[in-house]
């Protein structure tokens, strides 16, 4: 992990360190469009058909469940869908790396940058992935800004298609990393839909929703997460919230 220079949000830690586990698509970055491409195209290469892809909603989803949930509406039976992921995602990674390139369709959203290095000059914050990306997918999409370095740890789409036992799954990558136990009320996850703010209840954790991605302020307000967003612009409120929930 880098070590940022000491900055005007750096403070010592003081006592207990909290857990923050970010999203990638629409809370982090846009792709415009690069990971529903390239999967697409494997899927059709494994499978003979990518189901009704295009209108289908991918966000808050886990990638497993995006195929699983496709094929399942075109016939295809529950033993070949699963017979076939591995080889899918393989296949997915090849096209998303071709369709990411050299980063330039890749971009962050308001804020994040400063946000994410402010948080990362603190002792008193672990910074975690918590997202429906397989690993290799969220590594491909971040890795062109800079930004991958810092988050420590994470829970994926390849861990487990279902979202809501992602946070356990982190909290225990992060108490093997620092020897400290994260319940939930030590955990805040961020990230721009409603299945993220369910999947942050089901482990009892803090939530922080950001309307950058397809849902509005007003459509996030109605899953009554704990802090609201509209973006990452005012680093300062945002930091504070996030370390300290105030």
């Amino acid at each position: 992990m880098p070590t940022p220079q000491m900055g005007p949000f750096h403070q010592p830690a003081l006592g207990p360190m909290r857990l923050l586990l970010f999203d990638v698509d629409g809370t982090l970055v846009s792709t415009r469009g690069a990971g529903r491409r390239a999967l697409e195209r494997a899927m059709r290469d494994v499978y003979d058909t990518a189901g009704d892809i295009e209108a289908y909603d991918f966000h808050g989803k886990t990638d497993p469940l995006i195929v699983r949930h496709l094929l399942s509406a075109v016939g295809k039976r529950p033993e070949d869908i699963e017979a076939g992921l591995a080889s899918c995602f393989t296949r997915y990674l090849v096209y998303l790396e071709r369709e990411i390139g050299d980063g330039a369709e890749v971009t962050l959203y308001p804020g994040v940058n400063e946000l994410v290095d402010a948080l990362a000059r603190r002792e008193d914050v672990l910074l975690g992935l918590l997202t429906g990306n397989v690993e290799g997918g969220a590594r491909i999409k971040l890795s062109p800004t800079g930004l991958l370095p810092y988050f420590r740890l994470g829970a994926y789409g390849s861990d487990s298609g279902d979202r809501t036992v992602l946070p356990a799954i982190a909290a225990e990558r992060a108490r093997n990393l620092t020897g400290r136990v994260f319940p939930g009320d030590a955990v805040m996850i961020v990230g721009d839909t409603p299945l993220d703010i369910e999947c942050a209840r089901a482990y009892g954790a803090w939530v922080a929703a950001v309307a950058t991605g397809r849902h509005t302020s007003q459509d996030l307000a109605l899953h009554r997460p704990d802090f609201l967003f509209h973006d990452f612009s005012q680093t300062a409120t945002v930091l504070k919230v996030l370390v300290n929930g105030a």
